[in-house]
């Protein structure tokens, strides 16, 4: 089956469940280079998709976790309110997807993203995209977007980048990833995170060369960072650089007494990102 006839099998298989069910949020998978692709859209209540167009906004979870867990549940909810869809869905080796946590690498998250970007992008009924991604979400997001700027095709209308954990390679640089430590120049061939996560040898290495803030430099269009001042995991300085690399397109919003795993002030979060892109697409 050629490319353009499995993506017309998607999408008509996807919207016709969709109308069976008559419900706002619908599980579905998705072919990616890594295997099947588990994701949840969400749409607005009452929406029709076959008359109606909106925007979409696609979710992109942390290391370690999921489309179904905080805060990614909850910010569909909140953009469905507001008359944007979403898509968020696990990456290889998370949740739902296929593969092996051990065989994750940032460069396969990013071949994910791009595939859920296709599948996006082939919704007659979407009239934009925009991109979220959360802690390691947060960097896949901001690379995804500026790969799609340098490619010159379509790019995101705006994006929310949530404590982006870009700490990733200096960490692997370091030889600590949480509570691991591994010798960085000759990692084993996995390490255990918190005593059941496994991180694989080619994560250890390739991620110590990622150009995360000169890919995401690419990527022009409106940029708002989320960071809780009580967020233990990831630093401060990581938004703050990619305040820097941005510029006067990026807005850094501080929440204050939020955590990494936005578990005390979720609903500022959500009301921060629903306001830009209520902004962004002009609703």
């Amino acid at each position: 089956m050629t490319r353009k006839l499995f993506c017309m099998f998607v999408l008509l298989t996807w919207v016709g469940a969709l109308a069976a069910c008559h419900a706002s949020t619908r599980e579905y998978a998705v072919q990616g280079p890594q295997g099947t692709i588990a994701l949840k859209v969400t749409l607005p209540k009452g929406f029709d998709t076959v008359t109606g167009h909106c925007p979409m906004v696609i979710l992109m979870h942390g290391i370690f976790s999921s489309k179904d867990y905080i805060p990614m549940p909850q910010l569909a909810k909140g953009l469905a309110k507001a008359g944007i869809a979403s898509v968020r869905f696990d990456f290889d080796g998370h949740g739902k997807s296929q593969g092996r946590m051990q065989d994750m690498t940032i460069e396969k998250e990013l071949a994910d993203a791009q595939a859920i970007w296709n599948f996006v992008r082939s919704l007659p009924y979407v009239d934009g995209i925009g991109l979220l991604g959360h802690s390691q979400g947060g960097v896949v997001a901001s690379m995804t977007a500026g790969r799609l700027a340098a490619a010159g095709g379509d790019v995101p209308a705006g994006m929310v980048l949530i404590a982006p954990g870009a700490v990733i390679k200096e960490a692997c640089q370091g030889g600590k990833f949480f509570n691991a430590r591994f010798d960085p120049k000759n990692p084993p061939e996995y390490i255990r995170c918190w005593g059941t996560m496994k991180l694989g040898r080619e994560y250890l290495l390739t991620t110590q060369q990622l150009d995360i803030y000169g890919t995401a430099a690419a990527y022009t269009g409106p940029v708002l960072l989320l960071h809780g001042d009580h967020d233990r995991i990831v630093p401060l300085w990581c938004s703050e650089k990619y305040l820097q690399t941005y510029g006067d397109k990026a807005t850094l919003q501080l929440v204050k007494g939020e955590n990494h795993t936005i578990t005390r002030h979720r609903k500022i979060v959500i009301a921060h990102t629903v306001e830009f892109f209520k902004k962004v697409f002009h609703l």
